[in-house]
């Protein structure tokens, strides 16, 4: 059973940073993408930033330079690195990736950016 497992969200000052993680079990990661989501109360799940098996990116217009995403196909590990954080960036965040079968979520994790 393939499952993702995201850490790393908390409360951070408007400025400040955090470390986003998921950890992928259950199937050989390496070709799939990894993506981050993010969802607010009320709102639909938003795409924030992808990673292709041959490690290409591609961010939302709104991330504006201030994520990274990255991989380690070895630990099995897609990260977001998130800089400069807005009171709008609050949001639970998810990891997800697209399989033949339909797309794998995980549980989410909490991130708010308040003063």
């Amino acid at each position: 059973q393939v499952q993702l497992v995201e850490s790393g969200g908390g409360l951070v000052q408007p400025g400040g940073s955090l470390r986003l993680s998921c950890v992928v079990s259950g199937l050989d990661f390496s070709p799939y993408a990894g993506n981050w989501y993010r969802q607010t109360p009320g709102n639909q799940r938003e795409l924030v930033a992808s990673i292709g098996g041959d490690e290409s990116h591609y961010y939302e217009d709104f991330v504006e330079g201030r994520f990274t995403i990255s991989r380690d196909n070895a630990k099995k590990m897609v990260y977001l690195e998130m800089n400069n954080l807005k009171p709008e960036d609050t949001a639970t965040y998810y990891c997800n990736i697209h399989m033949d079968s339909g797309p794998v979520w995980g549980q989410g994790t909490q991130v708010t950016v308040s003063s």
